[in-house]
């Protein structure tokens, strides 16, 4: 199974404004680079917790389907599955009737139960794709607030410690930062 990132977040968790507001930062000469430092602190706390703050639309790719008929994603929280496709020996794709894969709500990690006839695949990898869109949500407030808290601490610590950081330090969380992710962490398949 192959995660695909197709669109990032249209907004990241966090606000420029929230940021400068945080840092008591009154002049506009680096929103750029505190903006980058937002969305790098956003894809930290992702990884380190295992999950999608914004909704993001992202591609699953499955060489054949699971003898059992469920799909573990190594996406969480997944919203919602917008299509799928089965790619057969020759031809066209071929789609997968909506009604044929339920997300089964409150599973976590997520789960996808194949609840009707599909399509074979007709090759021996990538053959079935599986597009869905992860996140918390579409907007900031839809974001645990803990995680909206680590997203913002450790933008403004890289930014206030810019090059005062040790190389081996710079991929660790801070305890507060890492206690404030603790609760959200999830599980790795």
């Amino acid at each position: 199974m192959t995660p695909l990132a197709l669109t990032p977040p249209v907004i990241e968790p966090v606000s420029l404004v929230e940021a400068k507001d945080f840092l008591r930062i009154v002049n506009d000469d680096e929103d750029e680079l505190l903006g980058t430092l937002i969305t790098a602190a956003r894809l930290m706390i992702e990884a380190a917790s295992g999950r999608l703050l914004i909704e993001q639309d992202w591609r699953i790719v499955l060489d054949a389907w699971p003898q059992g008929g469920e799909i573990r994603l190594p996406l969480s929280p997944v919203r919602n599955l917008t299509a799928a496709r089965v790619h057969p020996a020759s031809g066209a794709v071929e789609p997968v009737v909506p009604s044929a894969l339920t997300l089964v709500a409150g599973s976590d990690p997520p789960l996808i139960r194949i609840a009707g006839p599909v399509p074979a695949p007709g090759r021996a990898r990538a053959a079935i794709e599986i597009d869905l869109v992860a996140g918390f949500g579409a907007t900031r407030d839809m974001v645990p607030a803990p995680l909206r808290q680590a997203v913002v601490r450790l933008a403004c610590r890289w930014f206030e410690h810019r090059g005062d950081v040790v190389s081996r330090d710079a991929a660790r969380l801070t305890a507060e930062i890492a206690a404030l992710v603790a609760p959200f962490r999830r599980v790795r398949l």
